[in-house]
């Protein structure tokens, strides 16, 4: 799994020597403390904070940057949290715990002075005017973004969606599945019912996952593979790649000798290893793919940046189609539409910036002759 980036220069820097309380060597002496002692002693040490009733760990963060009249900015925030996480051994950063003990001494920071109650900091007359100010500038920038964020999300799947809703790109990627020979068709109705059991504990959308199989596989099939990565995801070889997050670290390519549904269950459990949760907001296609392309990358939440990603990686997910430009969310999302509209012709006419250089059948052949010569990337 590749490391999170480095805090902003703007910040305080995290400082390496010091350890959390989870890996911290004991004196020789702590042996021979009770239970309840050695966690007293833990929890008193300076930098630790217990997680209080609607606590989340980024409000945390800007609860201490707050207290020491020092401004922070949302990405500055998010990103702190996470390194935070890390270091406490949290897998999910936007979940934690009433009353779980959580070290924030990496930020360098005095002790975060808590309330008894539940309210705002207890802040002097100076800060609360300086808070006041800053919230009064960031407001407006603020509530734009938080809209922009929440329109370009999908609404959050539900069972009731499963029951009633249909499925096309997953149901046209099956019927493509069973003439190609990847499942046979008396497995159809399990499968599908397992792909839709998937998207609801992880909050995805059916058909999403099976424009990812598309890319990764040409569309659920469990022989699929480039000789360094098998399977409908493409778990790859190597030290904390998927294989090995799956349980097949020394015989990688035995996934090959695995069923459709058999191979689902190792999805369930990848999806499971790189913290994907059924918990807030759905989870969008780029994200989904991020996930099993680069997880690390998912941290990029900008549209068009430059995501940090080894390349070459198949053309169609580069920024015009070129493999010397960067991939960004936006051309993940028009690359994974266009093979969508190559593979499955039938399927209904998406946007235009998704179809726009559609590819024919020549450039579907090469775009996976460039898939089986890439390097596996990330956790894949």
């Amino acid at each position: 799994m590749t490391q999170l980036p480095p805090s902003s220069n703007t910040l305080p820097a995290l400082n390496p020597a010091i350890q959390t309380g989870r890996n911290e060597s004991q004196p020789s002496s702590r042996p021979s403390l009770a239970f309840g002692q050695v966690m007293s002693q833990e929890t008193q040490r300076p930098g630790f904070v217990q997680v209080q009733t609607g606590d989340t760990l980024i409000g945390l963060v800007k609860a201490h940057y707050r207290q020491n009249q020092l401004p922070i900015s949302e990405n500055q925030a998010m990103r702190l949290a996470h390194q935070v996480a890390a270091r406490n051994d949290i897998a999910n950063p936007n979940v934690i715990q009433t009353g779980q003990k959580i070290d924030f001494s990496s930020l360098q920071m005095p002790d975060l002075a808590r309330a008894e109650s539940f309210g705002p900091l207890d802040l002097n007359a100076r800060s609360t005017q300086a808070l006041n100010k800053l919230n009064a500038s960031i407001a407006p920038a603020a509530a734009t973004l938080t809209r922009n964020a929440l329109a370009a999300r999908p609404v959050t799947w539900t069972q009731a969606s499963a029951r009633s809703a249909g499925h096309p790109i997953l149901d046209r990627t099956l019927e493509r599945a069973v003439a190609k020979g990847f499942v046979a068709a008396a497995e159809v109705p399990a499968v599908r019912d397992k792909v839709l059991t998937l998207a609801k504990r992880y909050n995805f959308q059916p058909d999403d996952f099976a424009r990812l199989t598309l890319m990764e596989s040409g569309g659920m099939n469990p022989q699929a593979s480039n000789g360094n990565c098998h399977g409908i995801i493409q778990f790859c070889n190597g030290p904390n790649r998927g294989a090995a997050s799956v349980g097949f670290k020394d015989n990688p390519r035995d996934i090959l000798g695995m069923g459709l549904l058999q191979q689902l269950d190792l999805v369930d459990r990848y999806f499971s290893q790189a913290g994907l949760r059924g918990q807030g907001p759905a989870l969008g296609l780029d994200d989904l793919y991020l996930t099993v392309l680069t997880p690390a990358a998912r941290q990029e939440t900008r549209p068009d940046a430059p995501l940090p990603i080894a390349g070459p990686q198949a053309r169609f997910l580069h920024v015009g189609q070129d493999t010397a430009a960067p991939i960004t969310r936006n051309s993940i999302l028009a690359g994974l539409h266009s093979l969508t509209q190559a593979l499955l012709p039938m399927s209904a006419k998406p946007s235009a910036a998704a179809v726009l250089g559609a590819p024919g059948k020549s450039q579907v052949a090469r775009l996976y002759n460039e898939v089986g010569s890439n390097s596996p990337t990330g956790m894949r």
